[in-house]
């Protein structure tokens, strides 16, 4: 792509500051809608630009926001200023940080003059971001402070590390520039002198090089061009209605595949505001945001709403003998759920209209209560591999079935290859332009991945259902098969069991041709409820607990998926990004001990 003269920062139409502190902005002007399709990242944030201008795009909570033409005179600067000290086509650009609005412009700048983004997950250990630095060869690292550390070793591979919060390492250990002042430099860069075209970037050009952080064993390079991303962001845009100037608020990992495409992409497609939280998303902090920002969408784990049902909801039903007794009943569970929902609405923001919920399955009891509530959520399905979404939603249809991933997202196919004839499940297979060109440097993983006419083997087992529905059963790696020769998927077993208050998480695993459960019990709550025990006896209440709930989830079960026990896991399993359970690591049965 050629470039452009630069947008003066300057030219940016006045925005009333109390109708973006009130989030109103979008009812006070009319816009359309976007109708264009993109096949480069560079095409859609000129186009979205173009479009919309003068809006805030994007900012972090309790913050003036940068608006459209301010944020893509930044990213052009920047590129023509990183262009300038030698980076070019191809060079690889490591963002190794915390969501932020100038996380953002990084990765746009560098995409903008051909560069390969890797985005790295703040929460890797020092071990895979050397090896994932190392092995791209990044000559640009954009970090924090709280990064900082795990590149010292690296500290001669690198031509240079800017710190996206501006953090000075005053101990000379690496060197550093502080983002503002590279961002300064890069402005003076653009008015002294003239533009040069930047390297043509098309549809087929990597953007990112992102390492899974999968379930099933060691992380591949998975390699996504522009139009892999663009294509997904628009299938997304698709799937929800939202109007420019509204705002999105983001507290998932920017450098996972999920909120990028979902929660950056596609509010620049619609003209929307993105705000960062800047810190750990506690229900302290989230209120506090929500109430001031007025989000009206979000993305969220299931895990956070899993906490909220098993912290919020079910102790204040269980609390009263009435609610309890109302809730047994359809109509009454669906009436208190209803006047919760309306809490929940208000917690976070009483503007929210539309909460997306993936990256690991969502457990039904959870579920159910948000359908019951009225709650307006999207629960969707993918992988790194497809940019992410494979399913999900789309809103406002009334025939998505509780317990699955929703209908395929526009522009992707989906079937089950070699389904079992009794019960429709096989192995989801997806299909278009946002499946990835392959992994890096890894032609077999690459060939066992994407099979004839572009079909990616996604390693999940599923179904579609007679109304399009796509069901979820768990990895394929992850099934359990036993010497009947029964099938068993562990996840369906583990929704039932972490329904339970006192149970964090768990983990179902083969023994000896038994099957048992892991238990990290919840001891905060099991503290509240053996307040003034000694140890055995909060030991014993800890064991009746877990037999009591084996029988009970074994009388849900068939005869050949019960379990034979239940052990108490005293930590915290290993989990990837997105909170799924690296079940690889504990394959091995000493590992319960």
């Amino acid at each position: 792509m050629k470039s452009e003269s630069p947008l003066s920062p300057d030219n940016s139409p006045s925005i009333d500051d109390s109708l973006l502190r009130n989030g109103n902005y979008a009812e006070t002007t009319q816009l359309p809608a976007v109708q264009h399709s993109f096949s480069t990242l560079n095409e859609l944030i000129d186009h979205s630009v173009q479009q919309y201008g003068g809006y805030p795009v994007i900012g972090m909570a309790f913050e003036e926001p940068l608006t459209y033409r301010q944020f893509s005179y930044r990213i052009y600067c920047l590129a023509r200023h990183m262009r300038a000290q030698g980076l070019k086509k191809g060079s690889r650009v490591a963002l190794l940080a915390e969501n932020s609005h100038n996380w953002g412009t990084a990765y746009l700048a560098a995409v903008r003059i051909g560069a390969v983004a890797v985005p790295i997950l703040p929460d890797l250990p020092e071990n895979d971001v050397r090896h994932i630095i190392g092995e791209m060869k990044c000559d640009y690292v954009f970090i924090t402070q709280q990064q900082i550390e795990k590149i010292y070793e690296l500290k001669k591979k690198i031509k240079k590390i800017i710190t996206l919060d501006d953090y000075y390492e005053k101990n000379g250990v690496v060197a550093t520039e502080p983002f503002s002042r590279f961002l300064l430099d890069a402005e003076e860069h653009c008015k002294e002198n003239e533009p040069t075209p930047y390297p043509e970037v098309n549809k087929d050009d990597l953007a990112s090089i992102l390492y899974t952080s999968g379930t099933s064993g060691f992380s591949k390079a998975v390699m996504l061009t522009h139009g892999n991303l663009c294509a997904n962001a628009m299938s997304a845009s698709k799937l929800i209605a939202i109007n420019p100037g509204k705002t999105f608020l983001s507290v998932l990992p920017i450098s996972h595949t999920y909120e990028f495409t979902v929660g950056f992409l596609l509010p620049l497609i619609k003209g929307c505001r993105i705000v960062y939280a800047g810190k750990s998303p506690t229900p302290t902090v989230l209120h506090k945001i929500c109430s001031a920002e007025k989000p009206s969408a979000m993305l969220v784990v299931p895990l956070i709403m899993e906490k909220i049902f098993k912290k919020r909801v079910l102790p204040a039903i269980e609390k009263s003998k009435v609610l309890s007794y109302i809730c047994r009943f359809n109509f009454g569970r669906k009436l208190i759920y209803r006047k919760i929902g309306k809490k929940l609405l208000q917690f976070f923001g009483n503007n929210l209209e539309v909460m997306g919920i993936g990256g690991a399955a969502i457990n039904p009891d959870v579920e159910i209560f948000l359908r019951d509530a009225g709650f307006p959520y999207l629960v969707g399905y993918g992988q790194t591999e497809s940019s992410p979404l494979i399913s999900g939603g789309p809103q406002g249809d009334t025939t998505i079935t509780i317990g699955s991933s929703g209908k395929p997202v526009p522009g992707v196919d989906v079937r089950i290859s070699n389904p079992n004839p009794e019960t429709g499940i096989g192995e989801i297979q997806a299909r278009g332009d946002n499946v990835m060109k392959g992994y890096w440097n890894d032609e077999e993983a690459t060939r066992e991945a994407l099979i004839e006419d572009g079909w990616l083997r996604t390693g999940d087992m599923g179904l579609l259902d007679e109304i399009g529905n796509l069901h979820i059963l768990g990895r394929s790696k992850s099934i359990i098969v036993l010497a009947s020769g029964e099938n068993i998927y562990p996840e369906a077993i583990e929704h039932k069991l972490n329904s339970y208050p006192f149970v964090v998480e768990s983990l179902v695993v083969e023994n000896n041709g038994m099957l048992e459960a892991w238990i990290y019990p919840d001891y905060e709550f099991i503290d509240m409820e053996t307040t003034g025990q000694s140890r055995q006896q909060r030991h014993k209440y800890i064991m009746e607990h877990l037999d009591r709930m084996r029988s009970e989830v074994n009388k849900q079960l068939p005869t050949t998926s019960r379990l034979s026990r239940v052990i108490e896991r005293r930590e915290p399993f290993i989990k990837t990004a997105t909170h799924k359970i690296k079940r690889y690591l504990y394959s091995d049965r000493h590992m319960a001990d």
